[in-house]
């Protein structure tokens, strides 16, 4: 080991120059240890703070591993190996946790204690010590020079004996002093050695000690421990791979496909349609009103569970029920010059919102009622469609809904054959074959002996009435022309009718159609004609009916133009046969009408007549009674009185029966009507 340099203790007395440069260098090797102790001090303390940190770090982390078995996951609880792995590592760990505290105690104690110590006790000293030295040298000067300003000439003895001994003690002050300092930072000399060496011994110890702890540890059970996890991540890996391999294979299969089936309609003019859905989902947009004359539209995502319309917007857990389907009406609409709408109503008059977000639109909804959504393709727009009605006719609760729907949708398309003109109507079709009725029930109709004697299997059905071309003639040519009833009434005859019938009352309806039957014993003919005839609109899309008022006297049944106040078609009262309003939906009724006999050899033909009306149909078939009913009364004077006695009469002496449709109603419900709701 190099000599130490020192600072000669005879040399104090005197105090040359040369002492006191020698003594500045000492000065300055002591200030740069003090500096570079604290430095070294901080690195210690940061190196015991991380090691604390990781005893702490430690001990959370073994806590966190028995959590895992405690976590409620969104996709079930973990695999069980794994909870079990994770807890033998708490166990590895906890021991772990043992090893770093005690490394952290042990250099607390041997690595910064020391320094701490050299710090505060040998440095604190020199420091100390050189604050007296320059007091005691003060004070020495001080007295040195009072002794110096003794008088020559006027000689104060007791003056000068105090002069000489104040410099005496401050002189021997200074030596004693100096003597100190001299010695302090000698010996500093010595102890820097130590005090740099002692911590990083104590540091090298710790570490030992640790690692000894930790090879005895990891004995042969850790290590059977550990090579089992490690088979276990490799084999997790390996499965990784494999399925990382296939999700790329299937990714490029799925974009190898040409780019047309990310075009929203792809094949518009020949799509592939599925009619015999049962389900459906996929994104609709919906419409709702968000002021008097201004509508939105709102993409949502609709799908369809049990006899329920189904919605769901993004983020939302699950779906809210928006409408009931069951015996609910769909139709093709023209709305706000969009492509693909349609229209869901629903028979109750009511819809069902579960959610905040569906109450947000459904206040905007028409009459609280009905929907209009839009299918984003002609395909999605005709599979919407099916569905909806094969639905809303209840196939789902049979035992084979799949194969209800193929049989009723083949035996539908082969059944019906639409026409369109009223002259038409008693044609017969080439081929019969066989008749589709669509139950309320859902359940796919079987050609029954009732329903084979009431229609006839093939009857073609009407589904508008054509005026005759009569009728378009220029009503204001010169010369006041009248214009010509199409069936054979004059204007003056009508007029005399309605003003001597004892019963005139209107309702607003929608003719859905009408078709030949074969019987008008029972009113199951009616209703069999009002499912063949709903069941044709469905297949064919043919939801478009204008509005008609039915006017009902006790003399006939007018339905009547109501913008040209035309009569379309005319029936004489005592030629209905039989009336009835369905059972379920109450807007729909029908009427049998018996035609003129050709012969006494030849029956008269029947023909049922459906319509859809703004009240309930069992309004209009009350009226048709009490029309019948007057008709037989006006043959016995005395039962007309009893029965004009029993009913309310208006001021001019007809029958007040119900409050009539008013046309300012009409004219409002025109806009909105313009769609049969069957």
């Amino acid at each position: 080991m190099p000599a130490v340099h020192r600072l000669l203790l005879e040399d104090a007395l005197q105090d040359s120059p040369q002492t006191r440069s020698l003594l500045s260098v000492f000065e300055e090797d002591a200030g740069t240890l003090t500096d570079y102790t604290n430095q070294l001090l901080q690195s210690l303390q940061r190196v015991f703070g991380a090691q604390n940190e990781m005893s702490l770090a430690t001990q959370q982390l073994s806590k966190q591993l028995l959590e895992y078995e405690k976590q409620n996951f969104a996709l079930g609880k973990g695999d069980e190996e794994v909870i079990s792995t994770l807890q033998d590592f708490s166990e590895v760990v906890d021991e772990l946790n043992t090893l770093h505290t005690e490394l952290a105690n042990q250099l607390a104690d041997r690595m910064v204690f020391p320094m701490i110590q050299f710090r505060e006790k040998d440095l604190t000293e020199i420091s100390t010590l050189k604050d007296i030295f320059a007091i005691a040298s003060s004070e020495h000067d001080a007295s040195m020079a009072k002794y110096s300003r003794l008088p020559k000439r006027r000689e104060n003895e007791k003056l000068k004996t105090e002069v000489v001994g104040e410099v005496a003690y401050s002189r021997r002050k200074q030596h004693q002093a100096s003597m100190q300092y001299y010695c302090a930072l000698n010996a500093l000399q010595y102890r820097k050695r130590v005090a740099m060496l002692q911590p990083m011994l104590g540091y090298t110890q710790a570490q030992v000690n640790f690692f000894k702890k930790g090879m005895d540890m990891a004995s042969k059970k850790m290590e059977s421990f550990l090579s089992s996890v490690t088979s276990m991540n490799q084999s997790i890996q390996s499965q990784l791979d494999s399925e990382a391999e296939a999700m790329r294979q299937a990714q490029r299969e799925l974009l190898s496909v040409e780019d047309s089936i990310y075009m929203p309609d792809q094949d518009a003019s020949n799509p592939l349609i599925n009619r015999n859905l049962i389900q459906k989902a996929g994104y609709l947009n919906i419409r709702s009103k968000t002021g008097l004359v201004t509508t939105s539209w709102d993409r949502l995502y609709f799908f369809t569970q049990g006899g329920n319309l189904m919605c769901q917007p993004r983020g939302a857990v699950a779906g809210g029920m928006v409408l009931d389907l069951d015996n609910s009406s769909v139709m093709a609409v023209d709305c706000e010059d969009r492509r693909y709408c349609f229209q869901i109503t629903s028979p109750d008059g009511k819809t069902h919102v579960s959610f905040d977000w569906i109450s947000d639109w459904s206040s905007g909804l028409q009459s609280g009622r009905c929907i209009t959504l839009q299918a984003e393709s002609k395909k999605e727009y005709e599979e919407w469609i099916c569905s909806l009605n094969n639905i809303s006719r209840q196939i789902y609760l049979t035992d084979n809904p799949e194969a209800v729907a193929i049989r009723l949708n083949q035996t539908a398309i082969q059944a019906v054959t639409p026409i369109t003109s009223f002259e038409k109507r008693h044609d017969t079709c080439a081929e019969r074959v066989k008749p589709v009725a669509v139950e309320p029930s859902g359940v796919a109709p079987q050609d029954t002996p009732d329903s084979l004697e009431m229609i006839t299997p093939g009857t073609p059905i009407q589904f508008d009435i054509m005026m005759p071309a009569s009728e378009f003639l220029d009503q204001n040519r010169a010369g006041g022309g009248r214009r010509t009833n199409p069936f054979g009434e004059s204007e003056d005859d009508c007029a005399a009718q309605s003003e001597d019938s004892l019963l005139h009352q209107m309702f607003v309806v929608r003719f859905l159609g009408s078709m030949a039957v074969r019987s008008h014993r029972s009113k199951e003919v009616i209703y069999e004609a009002m499912r063949q005839v709903l069941a044709a609109r469905a297949i064919h899309n043919i939801f478009r009916t204008a509005e008609s008022h039915l006017v009902v006297t006790s003399k006939s049944l007018q339905l009547i133009d109501p913008q040209t106040q035309v009569p379309r078609i005319s029936f004489q009262l005592r030629d209905v046969v039989q009336f009835a309003a369905h059972q379920e939906n109450r807007r729909l009724m029908g009427f049998v009408v018996e035609g003129p006999e050709i012969s006494e050899e030849v029956e008269p033909s029947l023909s049922t007549y459906v319509f859809e009306s703004n009240t309930e149909g069992e309004k209009i078939c009350y009226t048709i009674s009490l029309g019948k009913e007057l008709i037989e009364a006006e043959k016995d004077p005395e039962a007309l009185a009893l029965l004009m006695k029993s009913m309310p009469l208006t001021s001019d002496g007809k029958f007040l029966v119900l409050e009539s449709e008013t046309v300012g109603a009409v004219q409002n419900g025109a806009e909105e009507g313009l769609e049969s709701e069957a």
